[in-house]
């Protein structure tokens, strides 16, 4: 399941994560950097396990818990129209 920003999302890195525009709705959205790193491994092509494991290797999170995070990011991103 990778991850793809839909074409009217704009993304910057900052020191403190990612902030995402949405274009359309004049929205901004900040993603701490456990987001930002679940979001960079999908965007790279990963699976929902690739970006477990990058949770996991980056941050004192347990593999159940980092699952159910990055499925909610996703989940969160796409009802919120953002991401395919």
């Amino acid at each position: 399941m990778p991850l793809r920003f839909d074409a009217h999302v704009s993304t910057a890195e900052t020191d403190y994560g990612t902030v995402l525009l949405d274009e359309r709705a004049g929205t901004y959205w900040e993603l701490n950097p456990t987001a930002t790193t679940v979001v960079r491994a999908l965007l790279d092509g990963g699976e929902v396990a690739d970006a477990v494991a990058a949770l996991v290797g980056e941050f004192d999170i347990e593999p159940a818990q980092a699952l159910r995070d990055v499925e909610a990011l996703v989940g969160d991103l796409r009802a919120a129209g953002l991401a395919s």
